[in-house]
């Protein structure tokens, strides 16, 4: 079999994707210094329309066009953040993801220019998100906020808070680590606070299933256990079908003795409903304990919640 000499990764064309471009670039050369990388970057309908998701389809917005290039064969790997993978569809046919990078931070921050935590907040604070997560959650923790809708990769999102259009921003700590923007944040919130959507903080590497140089190459930069976390996670969203305007939350975590947990949560919009459930699994497959997680949920209403929603 023919050892790939050349990868092109596509990527969506965002400062914050292409340096996840550069980990994966950087993480490739180190495992095979003989392997060349180029980046071939597009700019995806999500990152063009600032508008509700739900309108161009949910999440697919952000992966289509990316999709489309490793599809023609004019890539041979894209690189993804698994929380914008829709779960509710199977993927593109002649597609697999051939690894899951290490996981990073999976908590939320809060961006404030003068400094302050969550809690120093005075009331009527507009907090930038489209995010119906991350709305549900402050509408039980912090009514007294109110959160304006705002889209657009982080930094527009800063650029439109320092215009004045939100007094604060929510954003991922992974992501304002990955562009190097980590001293900005003023808050790093509790699990219990914010719990983080499906799939935070990781990087999937997919690649077209019958490409074996590029799966032989890019499958030992592979980290197990986030590949347990995610498989959990991901057959949990599988299962409650959710869209992307469900408030739907979670997080699974491996221990190093081989248990893995999986903590759920289904919201309404207005954060008055809200289910939970958490189990522990040993040697279980993980796609099992997602399902058993998802089931949970569905026994205390979370089909009703999530039809309720309009998408």
């Amino acid at each position: 079999m023919a050892a790939a000499e050349l990868i092109r990764i596509v990527s969506r064309s965002s400062p914050m994707a292409l340096a996840q471009v550069e980990r994966v670039r950087t993480e490739l050369a180190a495992r095979h210094p003989g392997i060349t990388t180029e980046v071939v970057p597009v700019t995806t309908s999500g990152d063009r329309w600032m508008g509700d998701l739900s309108e161009l389809g949910g999440k697919g917005a952000f992966t289509k066009e990316v999709d489309a290039v490793l599809l023609a064969g004019d890539a041979d790997l894209a690189v993804h953040c698994m929380k914008d993978i829709p779960a509710d569809r199977p993927l593109p046919a002649g597609t697999v993801f051939a690894a899951h990078l290490a996981r990073d931070d999976i908590r939320d921050a809060l961006i404030h220019p003068g400094g302050l935590t969550l809690d120093e907040l005075p009331e009527g604070t507009r907090i930038g998100t489209s995010s119906v997560r991350r709305t549900a959650q402050l509408a039980i923790t912090h009514p007294h906020l109110r959160c304006v809708p705002m889209r657009g990769n982080a930094n527009r999102r800063m650029e439109k808070m320092e215009q004045g259009e939100a007094d604060a921003l929510i954003l991922a700590v992974s992501g304002m680590q990955r562009i190097n923007e980590a001293d900005r944040i003023s808050d790093i919130l509790p699990l219990d606070t914010m719990c983080p959507p499906i799939g935070a903080g990781v990087l999937g590497l997919q690649c077209r299933e019958d490409d074996t140089a590029t799966i032989e190459a890019v499958t030992p930069l592979n980290d197990p256990d986030t590949w347990r976390e995610t498989t959990a996670e991901r057959m949990l969203l599988h299962v409650l079908q959710g869209h992307c305007n469900s408030p739907i939350a979670g997080y699974a975590k491996a221990e190093r003795d081989g248990r893995l947990s999986l903590r759920a949560r289904v919201f309404s919009p207005d954060g008055k409903t809200v289910l939970d459930a958490h189990e522990w699994a040993g040697p279980l497959d993980p796609a099992t304990l997602g399902t058993s997680v998802a089931v949970a949920l569905l026994r205390q209403g979370a089909r009703d919640v999530i039809d309720s929603i309009p998408h």
